[in-house]
């Protein structure tokens, strides 16, 4: 027999008496599709506490997890794309720039900024994918030199944090000379013995790839991070044949001799900061 008994039918909470849960309470892992508080994905450090699937997270967030009690000076905050083309696909590209703006918030697809990394002044860039696919055009190029000028300067260590699908189409050579420009800029940094670490997170492709993303001093990766020059299903379409299982999972290129290790995001401030210590 039951220990609870309803002894009126047909109870009926009034409307304004109803209580929902607010948005944005609960997160879905989109890989084992398991629910757990938000504030506790975030004290994770934005993965799975079920499977450890690393969520793709922005600028903010990255600064957040790194500097310490989110302390920094943002550098160069303001600068934004200009039009040296004139360039239109479906829309005017200035168009294109200031709906991106206004829907995230971001002046472009880097930010950089320098505080204290466990008491380490460290300088960080730090690319969003959310500002047109991440892609590198010449305001990216100009700020990551910038920030290594700053290194420079200031004899801290430089981190570069990659999430790109690439050099942006809207600027054409002007978003490929930045390839060799920053490529230079890091030269200098090294001939200054100033410690380089390249982080690349999920997707790292194209020109960013191809240049100042594979020329760390330690080149590392989180865990099952997309890292290529072309993606798979163009390469598959130019080869005519199938790829290997995991094919350039951060796994994978690490297996074959192109990172130096993959880092899990909440051991990533204290690795960061321990290599930097070991490269000063």
């Amino acid at each position: 027999m039951s220990w609870f008994v309803r002894k009126d039918k047909g109870i009926q909470t009034p409307t304004e008496m109803k209580r929902e849960a607010p948005d944005g309470l609960w997160y879905q892992c989109p890989n084992c599709k398991k629910i757990m508080h938000t504030r506790e994905h975030k004290l994770n450090a934005y993965t799975c506490v079920h499977c450890n699937y690393h969520e793709k997270i922005g600028s903010d967030a990255y600064f957040s997890i790194l500097f310490d009690e989110n302390q920094f000076v943002e550098l160069d905050a303001t600068m934004t794309s200009a039009d040296p083309l004139k360039f239109t696909d479906t829309k005017p590209y200035p168009d294109r720039l200031r709906t991106t703006i206004n829907k995230t918030g971001l002046k472009d697809a880097v930010r950089t900024a320098y505080g204290p990394m466990n008491d380490i002044t460290v300088t960080i860039a730090c690319m969003d994918f959310g500002f047109i696919g991440g892609s590198m055009g010449s305001v990216v190029g100009e700020k990551i030199a910038r920030a290594i000028d700053h290194a420079l300067q200031n004899k801290t260590p430089f981190l570069m944090i990659s999430r790109s699908g690439g050099a942006r189409m809207m600027e054409a050579g002007f978003s490929l000379m930045q390839m060799a420009k920053t490529s230079a800029k890091l030269a200098l940094l090294s001939e200054a013995g100033l410690p380089y670490v390249s982080l690349l997170t999920d997707p790292t492709t194209g020109g960013v790839t191809a240049s100042y993303a594979m020329l760390g001093d330690f080149n590392i990766a989180e865990p099952g991070a997309l890292i290529g020059f072309a993606g798979p299903r163009v390469i598959r379409e130019t080869i005519g044949t199938d790829l290997p299982k995991g094919f350039q999972s951060a796994e994978f290129v690490l297996e074959h001799g192109f990172l130096d290790f993959i880092v899990d995001r909440k051991d990533l401030k204290d690795k960061l900061s321990s290599l930097f210590k070991m490269l000063q």
